[in-house]
């Protein structure tokens, strides 16, 4: 069994897509990140850079202790690795499917991340943040859009894959960041294809009602307001509240 620490984020849904793919049985352990849970010791012992999703596997490969694993890349790759699924086990497939991974690591997701950021959360509008951040959106829209007309149906070649798997969540948010999808048509064709996997639809309804919650000041204080010093506060306190 799987715990699976989670809030229905696109780094979340990346996970909770995953493990409905592979037909791991696992357990849902919400992080309500708008109330701080990710700077609680209990949370920080598994995710010590504060962030969800996180895993524990109770039946880890060859027996032992349980393993536990932070950063969503790294779940990805520790959880295909465990299905020998979704990661090609030939060198070329293998090094596409990481590079695309890390792609969407590196550039897709923080890039995407702040372009949400300034456009829909910042308190006041800057003008240069929002072209900076959009400009580099499209840019990597660009790119992806490039990467799927040469390859045809996934990221990294000719199967689906955790590249696919990563990056859709941060496509699905496309709206949101004021993303004209159709100006990629192969990424649009791509997603739409994704949109049709059952162990997708349910990875992104997976605690639906969870995402209900305010944006409060409160919730605002715990996603943006965080500093080193709310890692001691939580430290000697035993909660970052």
């Amino acid at each position: 069994m799987i715990d699976l620490y989670y809030w229905p984020t696109p780094n979340g849904w990346k996970i909770s897509i995953m493990l409905e793919e592979c037909a791991l049985p696992y357990t849902l352990k919400p992080v309500n990140i708008g109330r701080g849970e990710q700077f609680r010791p209990e949370f920080l012992a598994i995710s010590p850079n504060n962030r969800m999703p996180a895993i524990v596997d109770h039946a880890p490969p060859g027996g032992g202790a349980p393993v536990s694993v932070f950063e969503s890349g790294a779940c990805l790759i520790y959880l295909a690795e465990k299905c020998g699924r979704f990661l090609p086990a030939d060198l070329r497939g293998r090094v596409a499917t990481l590079e695309w991974l890390m792609w969407q690591m590196g550039g897709l997701g923080p890039m995407a991340g702040q372009n949400g950021h300034f456009r829909l959360y910042a308190p006041e509008k800057i003008p240069y943040a929002i072209e900076r951040y959009a400009n580099e959106v499209d840019r990597l829209y660009g790119v992806l859009d490039r990467r799927l007309g040469s390859t045809g149906a996934h990221v990294a070649g000719a199967d689906y894959s955790i590249a696919d798997i990563a990056i859709f969540p941060w496509v699905r948010t496309w709206k949101a960041q004021q993303v004209p999808l159709e100006r990629f048509a192969h990424v649009k064709a791509w997603y739409e294809r994704l949109m049709q996997r059952p162990a997708v639809r349910r990875g992104i309804d997976l605690g639906k009602a969870l995402r209900a919650a305010a944006l409060d000041d409160e919730a605002r204080r715990a996603l943006f307001g965080q500093t080193s010093q709310t890692l001691q506060a939580a430290d000697s306190t035993g909660d970052s509240r």
